[in-house]
């Protein structure tokens, strides 16, 4: 059984960073890529970013492009998501998830193990 657990949100101000990490339970060596999402009341699941399996090779939704960074440690089953600059519009309960595909290409945020954690919120707020 896939369990997920998200950590690391808090409310900070405008500019300033968090990183969050995110622990995979019943998942390790399946070579699949993983992802990170966020969701505000209201709206629907916004996929922020993926990162392969093989290669590291990593996809950004626009808005956090240079702004964030995906990150996984295969070793201790671990996923992570710094986020720096951060920007009210940031504000949203941060989820990871497992990617069943071995890449981030095309729309990856559709293919997703319906297996999700409680999530993280990350408030910005001055």
């Amino acid at each position: 059984q896939v369990q997920v657990r998200e950590s690391g949100g808090d409310l900070v101000q405008p500019g300033e960073s968090l990183n969050l990490p995110c622990s995979f339970s019943g998942v390790a060596d399946d070579g699949y890529a993983r992802g990170w999402f966020r969701q505000v009341p209201g709206k629907e699941r916004e996929g922020v970013s993926c990162i392969s399996s093989n290669y590291g090779i990593t996809h950004y939704t626009d808005s956090v492009k240079g702004r964030f960074t995906i990150s996984r440690d295969d070793d201790k089953n671990t996923l992570y998501l710094q986020m720096d600059s951060l920007k009210p519009e940031d504000t949203a309960r941060y989820y990871c998830a497992v990617v069943t595909r071995l890449d981030c290409s095309g729309s990856w945020w559709d293919h997703v193990l319906d297996a999700w954690g409680q999530g993280t919120l990350v408030t910005v707020s001055s």
